[in-house]
């Protein structure tokens, strides 16, 4: 896996990955930036959510569960002073559909959390990390 960031103009820069995809980034107006696009920092937790969310569709889905809707809402606080790491970060995973087992849903994000989520994995030890989910029944 590889990818490359160019410096497009001001703070923005374009990020590719080595599938060919591309994302912008940018700063804050405050900090030189243009507000073009989306922040380093947010881009770990979207991709924290982005990971983990794979994983728990993929189970659910084996487990043949009727999801109809599915988001993870992500939080993460960071230190005041430099580097500005995220000290915790906590998910909430959001899952709507008919028949929703509560075992299948704790079961996934457990798997999610515990074993598969590589970016989970990473970032493990640096900020602390915290997940719950909530289960919308729908007919």
């Amino acid at each position: 896996m590889q990818a490359k960031v160019i410096l497009v103009n001001g703070m923005q820069f374009v990020g590719e990955a080595s599938s060919g995809h591309a994302i912008v980034m940018d700063g804050d107006t405050e900090f030189g930036g243009a507000d073009s696009g989306i922040r380093p920092s947010e881009l770990l937790l979207v991709g924290l959510g982005g990971c983990s969310g794979m994983d728990v569709i993929s189970i659910l889905r084996k487990k043949r569960q009727d999801v109809r809707d599915f988001e993870i809402m992500i939080d993460g606080n960071k230190s005041d002073s430099h580097p500005k790491k995220f000290t915790d970060i906590t998910l909430k995973y959001i899952v709507r559909g008919k028949n929703i087992s509560e075992e299948a849903v704790k079961r996934a994000v457990e798997l999610s959390m515990e074993k598969y989520c590589s970016v989970k994995a990473t970032i493990e030890g640096v900020a602390k990390i915290n997940f719950s989910y909530e289960i919308e029944q729908q007919d």
